[in-house]
Formats: C-alpha cells, sequence, structure tokens
C-alpha cells in the first residue's frame, strides 16, 4: 500500500481528530482540523442587511457540509429533494450528481411528504408563528401574533424558500439558522434548516416554482434510472 503523506490524509478527509497517549495515563488530544475550503466555505458573509457570521464547523459533523455527490435519480436537473431521516436536502444536478446540503428537520418539516413547488422565496423574510404554536404557547409566542421583523434572531435567517402544493401554502419553509449545531439533528420547532451560508447558496440557485419532493420515513435510496 502506498504511503500516504499528511497532506494527502488531510485533503481526503474532511475533519481529522487525533489522539496520542504516552508514558502512564497522559493523554493529549488533537482540536479538529478543518480543511481550508470549508472554513472559506463557511465564512462571514459581507454585504448584508444583517450579519451573517462564520458557521462554527466544530459543532457540525463534517458529513453535513455542503459538498457535491453522486446522487442517480429519476428527478429532473433542478430538483430539490428533502430526505428528511438522512438529514440531507439534494439539489439535482447533471450526469447523476447533486450538491447536498446538511440539514436540521423540526416538527413541522416533518408534517409534509409528497410533492410542491417553491412558490415564492424571500431575502429576509419576517416569521409569523402558526395558530397552532400561540396556542400551545401563549405567552411565547402571542406577542408575535403580527410577525417578527427580519434580523439575526429572526428563525427564518437570512433567506426563505415557501413550498406549496396544488396553489395551496403547505406551511413548509426551507430557511437558515444561526443554530450550526442542529444541522444533522432532529429539533423541536421549525421545517427545514440550512446553515445560513448553505441557504444563501440554495436561494441563488434555484428560481421560483422550482419543484421539490420531500421524503419522510426511512431513507431510501436514490430512485436510480433503470
Amino acid at each position: 500500500m502506498p504511503n500516504l503523506t499528511r497532506r494527502a490524509l488531510l485533503i481526503s478527509t474532511p475533519f481529522v481528530l487525533s489522539g496520542c497517549v504516552g508514558a502512564g495515563r497522559e493523554t493529549v488530544s488533537v482540536k479538529p482540523v478543518i480543511p481550508a475550503e470549508y472554513i472559506a466555505m463557511y465564512s462571514a458573509i459581507e454585504g448584508e442587511p444583517f450579519p451573517v457570521k462564520a458557521a462554527d464547523l466544530t459543532r457540525v459533523d463534517p458529513q453535513f457540509y455542503r459538498r457535491e455527490v453522486d446522487y442517480p435519480t429519476l428527478e429532473p436537473t433542478g430538483t430539490i429533494v428533502v430526505d428528511t431521516a438522512a438529514r440531507y436536502l439534494y439539489l439535482v444536478g447533471e450526469n447523476g450528481r447533486a450538491l447536498r446540503y446538511g440539514i436540521g428537520v423540526g416538527k413541522a418539516g416533518l408534517e409534509f411528504e409528497g410533492e410542491g413547488i417553491v412558490q415564492y422565496k424571500r431575502e429576509w423574510p419576517r416569521w409569523t408563528p402558526t395558530q397552532s404554536m400561540i396556542a400551545r404557547e401563549p405567552e411565547r409566542y402571542g406577542p408575535l401574533a403580527g410577525g417578527m421583523e427580519p434580523g439575526v434572531l429572526n428563525p427564518l435567517g437570512p433567506r426563505a424558500l415557501y413550498l406549496f402544493k396544488n396553489g395551496v401554502d403547505t406551511l413548509y419553509r426551507i430557511h437558515g439558522t444561526t443554530e450550526d449545531w442542529t444541522i444533522g439533528k432532529a429539533v423541536s420547532s421549525g421545517c427545514i434548516r440550512l446553515l445560513n451560508q448553505d441557504i444563501i447558496d440554495l436561494y441563488r440557485r434555484v428560481p421560483p416554482r422550482t419543484r421539490v419532493v420531500v421524503l419522510q420515513g426511512p431513507s431510501p435510496m436514490p430512485p436510480a434510472a433503470a
């Protein structure tokens, strides 16, 4: 087997955690090494109406970093496929490839399955809690019944895609988050959340009327062409 240089090892693995054990019980651990390409990808974004800070990648499992992957499917190029069980969102590309984003899935994100379209999309959107949220926690959400202004504290983050089906709002949103540690996990509220850098990237790639397929339950293999 050919020798692997340290540089080759760092390039081939997006996240390296190493340690060594010396004499006796002493243990020395080394902080994770994150490749420069991901640090740049998730750096702070300038020129926005509100601050978009760099993502804390030490709190995100590397498998959920944005990357291009093999994804053979019958879905046409440009389709968004949300795999809630696997915690991935795919933007289908050409030649059996797709751009894959890690996601966090909230309660509302588990309440829709099937197909819809991105009816419209918004930069720095307002957010309004649903009537069920207000009824469940009136003290928390009641004061926000008229909507919450855009900003760094807004739960939808810097961008949001609004999913409709047959002309009806599904209340399903694909949006950003500053809660980096929730990517790859199930969360108590919200729909489908991406790191802010990822939702900004996805937003610029997809136009209104983009088709969206939401998969629930055990993660299936992509529907490969026969």
